[in-house]
């Protein structure tokens, strides 16, 4: 006969049920507020190496293996503002940057892309510089030649000459010689298109993006073109080469080599006024060397590297000026903004 269940049981086995569910609905929060409690540690922990850093500091990662690429920007001018004119400015594009500081000091149409014309041999030359052997020779075949406009500059190398790759940087950079950048091209990647490839991969590399390069010389292409800025670029780090100041430096330079064994001599000058006599530099600013271009459609370009009487370094950049009076009217008006 089954046994009869009362009224107190009943309320004691609710009793007991409401107990364990209460602690069952504890056990849970416990559990989930540990969670929780865990996480926010493991937050803290995270976040406390850097809890302390200005917000400024907060943005620079920590030090790695020490393989990691340099900031791009890093010594580098950057142009934030064009808004300053200087009607002594002529040409349609003009700048001049303090290295040492990373001062610009002014900036006009340093974006736009223009024609280099020879101001293309910076390139040129850092290229032979970074990948070439100085002392290789190499041999000047008629084919290096025959693209070449005969009115064009040359430093006057012919079909059988034999020079150093140092030799033909002299002759690249004193009198602007396209006869000896058709040299280099092929001295030093076998072919002026796997050299003017070399030379568009290193501008890349440089963050020059606004220029193509299309020849080693510079003589003018639709597709050949670069920016103030970009020239900038390829000038600075020129400069970290002690052979490309010893080269720019020299007033005057005297090669020796052969021709199917008989010496053959040649002297080349460099071509910038301010060594000439016929374009004065501001006082308190000595000026180093640079490179020159001139065509039809680049009109007259100039860029320079200078130096003041603390010495700080500037480049400085002028792109299609009209005449040449006028490219050094404005040069020298970008270097009398150097801080006396």
């Amino acid at each position: 006969m089954p046994r009869k269940t009362t009224a107190k049981q009943v309320k004691h086995s609710r009793f007991v049920l409401k107990l364990s569910l209460g602690l069952l609905c504890a056990a849970a929060c416990a559990v989930i507020l540990i969670f929780i409690f865990s996480g926010s540690s493991s937050q803290a922990r995270l976040i406390s190496p850097y809890a302390e850093q200005t917000a400024e500091e907060s943005v620079q990662a920590p030090a790695g293996t020490g393989n990691e690429p340099e900031l791009f920007a890093r010594n580098l001018c950057v142009v934030t503002d064009e808004s300053a004119q200087d009607p002594a400015v002529v040409s349609e594009a003009g700048i001049i940057f303090n290295r040492t500081t990373g001062e610009v000091l002014f900036s006009k149409n340093a974006y736009e892309r223009l024609y280099p014309a020879s101001v293309t041999k910076l390139m040129t030359c850092l290229v032979a510089l970074k990948y070439g052997d100085l002392s290789s020779q190499v041999t000047v075949r008629y084919d290096m030649l025959a693209n070449l406009d005969p009115e064009s500059s040359v430093c006057n190398i012919k079909d059988g000459d034999t020079l150093t790759l140092e030799q033909l940087l002299y002759g690249l950079m004193l009198p602007s010689g396209n006869d000896a950048a058709n040299a280099i091209a092929y001295g030093v990647a076998g072919s002026e298109s796997a050299f003017v490839e070399m030379m568009n991969n290193e501008a890349r590399q440089l963050g020059a993006t606004d220029t193509h390069f299309v020849n080693a010389h510079g003589l003018n292409d639709p597709n050949h073109y670069t920016t103030a800025y970009d020239i900038y670029l390829i000038f600075n780090e020129l400069m970290n080469y002690n052979k490309f100041l010893e080269i720019i430096g020299a007033q005057e330079y005297t090669a020796e080599y052969t021709n199917n064994g008989q010496t053959v001599t040649n002297t080349w000058y460099r071509g910038i006024w301010y060594f000439g006599g016929q374009a004065e530099a501001p006082d308190g600013v000595t000026v180093l060397g640079g490179k020159t271009g001139t065509t039809p459609e680049a009109q007259y370009c100039l860029s320079l590297a200078s130096e003041d009487g603390n010495g700080n370094q500037y480049i400085s950049v002028v792109l299609k000026a009209p005449t040449r009076e006028m490219l050094y009217s404005s040069m020298t008006a970008l270097l009398s903004k150097i801080p006396k």
